[in-house]
């Protein structure tokens, strides 16, 4: 899938748990408070889900889920 409509997926998904909160696409969503550990884990469930991968343990680290930007390129590269 084109990373463009993987970002169009994940940013809608996370601005729907933001409330309407300003961000962009390369901004750390954890460190601007705006997302906790159990928003997290549904993010987590939200990739597998709707992109039809699985992570493996080592890739469940935080900074791999910090932004739209690094969701988006790892979605991709499980993808490819």
């Amino acid at each position: 899938m084109e990373q463009l409509k993987i970002a169009d997926q994940v940013r809608e998904f996370v601005g729907k748990f933001l409330q309407g909160a300003d961000f962009e696409d390369d901004d750390d969503i954890f460190a601007l408070g705006l997302v906790n550990s159990l928003m997290a884990m549904q993010l987590v469930l939200f990739l597998e889900k709707e992109f039809g991968i699985k992570f493996a343990k080592n890739e469940l680290k935080l900074d791999n889920f910090r932004s739209v930007a690094r969701m988006t390129a790892m979605v991709a590269a499980k993808q490819a």
